[in-house]
């Protein structure tokens, strides 16, 4: 065999060693990666990105335990899938999809509502509940605020919503300016707002609005009663919160969507959520997450 046929046999091997050293090394490669659900299971707790929003998501002042509707369905799913405990961020709801992306926890657990938009970011579980909207106004209402179309051609009155908050695209979309909208951290910070008169109306999701209300121990605000929730393109919105997950990590989003099937709303389920608000006419019923990010047009759509 010729010298020159020698030497390209020799460096193709010497390539080929080198690539499945390289690749033996990599959590990525092809039938050999670690999946996180694996890591999950081998550690004993999963980590999960939180904002502070009862009764979504949020701490226990009395047992300091990471507590609500969403920490606690997942709870339940993971010691099904022999994970005993989980461990809570606490982060902005704005900043919980990058923070979900950098690895900073496996998964989001606050509520979060599925949209087409955040579908291009990460994937969901199937939802967990399915709620509507509501406002926090001044005792009494005095300016008669029922929907985001009585800001509209009102150019003093102010709403607030929480910043990463879908309310913000619904204003928008239904025409409020933006100068007549105001962005807050969190829903105390808002609540607070509507009670010293900063803002006219707080916007979040009806069972918190309610929440809220009712930990406000007559401090001069209420619900808007009766609030009409907003239609765009003809759907009237109705939102679908579930877990939230980076795309790479597919066996832990259908694990948690295989006991979801059976869990949500079984009676255990219910007697679970029920001190959190929720009942059995805020079930999702069979809308699943690919119906809610796009795959199939018929689902109703909305955000938080």
């Amino acid at each position: 065999m010729p010298k020159h046929w020698i030497k390209r046999l020799f460096l193709s091997w010497a390539l080929f060693i080198l690539a499945s050293t390289l690749a033996g090394c990599s959590t990525h490669s092809h039938g050999k990666a670690v999946s996180l659900l694996a890591k999950i299971k081998a550690r004993g707790y999963i980590t999960v990105g939180y904002a502070d929003e009862a009764p979504f998501a949020y701490i226990d002042p009395k047992t300091g335990k990471l507590t609500g509707e969403s920490p606690t369905v997942l709870r339940a799913v993971m010691n099904k899938l022999g994970v005993k405990h989980i461990r809570g961020v606490l982060t902005n709801f704005g900043a919980l999809i990058p923070a979900l992306k950098a690895g900073r926890f496996d998964v989001i657990a606050a509520g979060m509502y599925i949209t087409p938009l955040r579908c291009r970011q990460i994937a969901f579980s199937n939802p967990t509940f399915a709620i509507g909207d509501g406002f926090v106004v001044k005792k009494g209402n005095p300016l008669h605020l029922h929907s985001y179309s009585n800001f509209l051609h009102h150019p003093h009155r102010l709403l607030g919503v929480v910043q990463g908050a879908i309310e913000y695209n619904y204003a928008r979309q239904l025409g409020i300016p933006k100068q007549q909208i105001r962005l807050f951290p969190d829903a105390p910070s808002a609540l607070a707002a509507v009670e010293n008169g900063r803002v006219n109306a707080y916007a979040a999701t009806e069972l918190t609005v309610r929440r809220l209300v009712r930990k406000s121990h007559g401090a001069g605000v209420e619900a808007a009663s009766p609030f009409h929730n907003p239609v765009i393109h003809g759907v009237k919105q109705l939102g679908y919160g579930a877990f939230g997950f980076r795309r790479a990590n597919v066996k832990l989003r259908r694990a948690v969507d295989r006991i979801l099937k059976s869990y949500v709303p079984s009676r255990q389920h219910l007697q679970a959520v029920k001190r959190f608000g929720f009942t059995a006419a805020d079930m999702p019923g069979k809308v699943t997450a690919d119906q809610l990010c796009g795959c199939k047009s018929q689902a109703r759509r909305r955000t938080k």
